[in-house]
């Protein structure tokens, strides 16, 4: 994955494996290799693609950076970001792509939401909190 990672976010950028290769400090071959999956940065190569293609390690490692095309129109704002696994202790990490999309930040709250019959939601804390303020108001 962090091939395919490393070439899309160079792609975007509109770089070619030559212009990284300099930036990083590295062959273009090793760049190529790296896309290929022939062979992988170790960590502080990792580390300077991140900061050439600025991106952080978690999204140049784990995060699928590209969307396939949605397809239908119906589609639109409609994700799918992947399975979670469920921690020993009830923890789930929220996949990169969803992170960003929804602008999710370390510290933010999430308030947890279930329906029996149609499964779990996660709702910004700060929203549903000003939705009950609403409530309690009588707002509309």
């Amino acid at each position: 994955m962090i091939g395919e990672n490393i070439q899309h976010l160079r792609k975007m950028k509109s770089i070619t494996q030559e212009a990284l290769a300099e930036q990083v400090g590295v062959s273009r071959q090793t760049i190529a290799k790296w896309e290929s999956g022939e062979s992988a940065p170790d960590l502080d190569m990792a580390g300077k693609l991140g900061q050439a293609l600025d991106v952080s390690l978690d999204d140049l490692a784990n995060a699928p950076l590209y969307e396939a095309p949605p397809e239908a129109g119906d589609m639109k704002g409609k994700h799918v970001f992947g399975l979670v696994t469920v921690g020993d202790k009830g923890q789930i990490v929220i996949p990169v792509q969803a992170r960003r999309v929804f602008h999710i930040q370390p510290g933010d709250q999430l308030m947890v939401l279930g329906d029996e019959d149609r499964g779990l939601a996660l709702v910004d804390a700060s929203f549903f909190l000003k939705v009950a303020e609403v409530m309690r108001n009588g707002d509309k």
